[in-house]
């Protein structure tokens, strides 16, 4: 099976010294708004993707904790890149929903995991793909879960 272009890119970049941030510049210039949480993506690998933001006053809410939309933005980064890299190169995605639970306040830098609740699969017509991503604080307490389903269908 041919290796995702996405993945071949981060493969090459993150060896270089400052390649994750680097990495991370260049999907915030292929998609401007995910750098409004200027997101680091530590891990990206097939079946699973983690995201790392700094506790910066631009992703604070009036209370001084990260912002519900913060967390939205982060989860659906780490949810699409993983999914880019997991399924088959015939096939692409686009998210359909996202279902999130707020869990305790999210203060502090904050950690997104990304992980598919069913196998890709290649397949004839479109379908969902449950992802689930859980982010962590820095004492690796979960403070949101989200479950985003994405819709997979075959490239024309």
């Amino acid at each position: 099976m041919k290796e995702p272009a996405l993945l071949r890119l981060h493969r090459r970049i993150t060896r270089w010294p400052a390649g994750t941030w680097l990495f991370s510049r260049a999907v915030c210039f292929r998609a401007p708004y995910f750098a409004s949480i200027s997101p680091r993506i530590t891990v990206l690998e097939p079946g699973r993707c983690e995201v790392r933001i700094a506790d910066r006053r631009r992703v604070h809410n009036h209370i001084g904790t990260v912002h519900a939309i913060a967390l939205c933005n982060m989860a659906e980064l780490a949810a699409g890149l993983m999914t880019d890299v997991t399924i088959p190169t015939t096939m692409r995605w686009i998210p359909k929903g996202m279902q999130v639970e707020y869990l305790k306040k999210a203060v502090g830098p904050m950690r997104a995991v990304a992980t598919p609740l069913e196998a890709p699969r290649e397949a004839a017509e479109g379908y969902e793909l449950p992802v689930e991503v859980v982010v962590t604080d820095r004492g690796g307490e979960t403070v949101f879960t989200a479950r985003i389903r994405m819709w997979v269908s075959p490239r024309r």
